[in-house]
């Protein structure tokens, strides 16, 4: 038996680090959005026990430092069974670059996992399996807008986001989420948006488009500034970073100015990653993952 997985990366609409707890992880308020920028994985059992994982992107490594690696070891941990696993990934979803696509894979094995051996596990097992992976890797199990707090584990599904039309730009760099939260001043202690506010008015995004850790990739990278005001120049309502960045992304009215947009930004920015998405307001219809 051999299954098909395709999972979509993320952008950030606001995330607000709110302090850094004792054991090294940061609170935060995150409204975290699926976008149709998808990683592509074939999965099926080996006759033998083994993790084997291959990739279509020389940068991702096919072994235990690969996050995907990582989540088949822990299913199979958890499940306590001595069986085998063939992964075949093919990365869309740019590397390092705050789209979320490690956790994306992760999850995404861990969903994939679940059916091949049958649905042992109901979501809450998969949950935890998720957060012990890392702190955005629960989102990708259920692939709808959902506002995270805690360390990223609490998440509250929600309606009423529209499917934004999005333009994505992304330096030609890979940026380490470690070392941008190990770089982070924390002035915030609160969270600042009021979630009821921005769902009654959704396209107010200037109002929300906050990212705390900005400060930090931008103070390295300026030229991730001068794109977010290219955006906003260019028909974007709103520009922000996305997680630990390098990727920026603008908020278009509709697709056609934001497709209008992007084919100007690859002229522009030749040496950067320049995409069209929307953001994924329901989960894929007629799959059963848990």
């Amino acid at each position: 038996m051999t299954i098909d997985i395709s999972v979509p990366g993320k952008i950030n609409l606001w995330l607000e680090v709110l302090q850094k707890r004792e054991d090294g992880y940061h609170e935060l308020s995150s409204l975290m959005l699926p976008i149709s920028v998808y990683d592509h994985l074939e999965m099926g059992l080996l006759d033998h026990a083994g993790i084997h994982l291959e990739c279509d992107h020389p940068g991702v490594p096919g072994d235990s430092a690969n996050l995907a690696w990582k989540a088949a070891e822990s299913y199979l941990k958890a499940l306590g069974e001595r069986a085998g696993v063939h992964i075949k990934l093919s990365k869309n979803i740019p590397v390092g670059a705050g789209l979320g696509g490690g956790s994306a894979d992760a999850a995404a094995v861990l969903l994939g996992m679940n059916r091949l051996f049958e649905y042992p596990f109901p979501v809450d097992k998969l949950h935890q399996l998720a957060l012990m992976l890392g702190a955005d890797v629960p989102f990708f199990l259920y692939r709808r807008p959902a506002l995270a707090t805690g360390i990223g584990e609490n998440l509250q599904e929600l309606d009423g986001i529209p499917a934004y039309p999005l333009v994505l730009i992304k330096m030609p760099v890979a940026v380490s989420t470690r070392w941008v939260y190990q770089s982070l001043k924390l002035t915030r202690g609160r969270s600042r948006i009021k979630l009821a506010s921005f769902l009654s008015h959704p396209w107010q995004v200037e109002d929300v488009l906050e990212n705390d850790l900005e400060t930090v990739t931008q103070e390295k990278f300026p030229l991730l500034t001068r794109m977010k005001a290219w955006l906003r120049g260019h028909g974007a309502v709103g520009a922000l970073m996305s997680g630990s960045g390098p990727t920026v992304f603008g908020v278009f009215p509709e697709k056609g100015s934001a497709e209008k947009a992007a084919l100007l930004a690859g002229e522009e920015w030749k040496d950067c990653y320049v995409a069209v998405a929307e953001v994924l307001t329901a989960s894929p219809a007629g799959e059963k993952w848990f």
